[in-house]
């Protein structure tokens, strides 16, 4: 084979997006092989039936083509491999499920994970390395930046924008903005499970409830 394909990361991400790789090299009759990435390994084993290795182990594999999806569920740590990834020439790798639902005009980033049951409606930009799990959808007119991670079931509803490294929690159900002031959920913010999101969300914080507040310490 001349292609080589890696899932980075052999943890429970890892592994649940594993099939989803599968699944897509499958659907495009693309034969090439999918190895694991861990970096905590020393030599070659077999994580669920598939090769895995460290990076530099990966990168010495003698094919001409490779391509990387990053599944890590840290978005720090994503784009820290991001970053090495780009500087040794190796492009991130989009995969998606077979159910998964992409309506018009979606700008999708490279590096993107869209497990089962994700549905991606219409006019919507998404950066780079999105995580969307099990049961998750973006509605209409959404605009979510680079490294944003959705756990199962989110409910990402109309005209909302996301920003960059925002983790929102299983089950948190965003209410939607308007065109003219979208709901806007702030640069590293963190929505609990099953939180209802009403208004805007600050940079950095953690909100949880329903409606959701600010978490502050006791």
């Amino acid at each position: 084979m001349t292609k080589l394909y890696a899932v980075y990361g052999a943890s429970g991400c890892g592994r649940s997006l594993m099939p989803v790789a599968r699944q897509q090299l499958a659907r495009q009759q693309e034969p090439a092989e999918i190895v694991f990435i861990d970096d905590a390994l020393t030599e070659i084993t077999i994580v669920n039936g598939h090769r895995a290795m460290n990076y530099p182990q990966f990168k010495a594999e003698p094919v001409s083509f490779k391509a990387v999806l990053i599944a890590i569920a840290n978005s720090q740590v994503r784009e820290k491999i991001a970053l090495t990834l780009e500087q040794d020439g190796l492009p991130l790798w989009s995969v998606q499920a077979d159910n998964t639902l992409l309506m018009d005009t979606v700008e999708l980033g490279a590096g993107a994970a869209l497990s089962p049951f994700v549905t991606i409606t219409s006019n919507i930009k998404i950066g780079k390395c999105f995580h969307a799990n099990l049961y998750s959808y973006v509605e209409h007119d959404c605009v979510i930046g680079d490294f944003v991670t959705f756990a199962p079931g989110v409910k990402c509803n109309g005209n909302i924008h996301i920003e960059d490294h925002v983790y929102i929690g299983a089950g948190a159900v965003i209410k939607q903005g308007t065109p003219a002031q979208p709901l806007v959920i702030g640069r590293g913010a963190v929505v609990g499970m099953g939180a209802v999101v009403t208004k805007s969300v600050p940079a950095g914080v953690t909100v949880v409830g329903n409606p959701a507040r600010i978490l502050t310490s006791k």
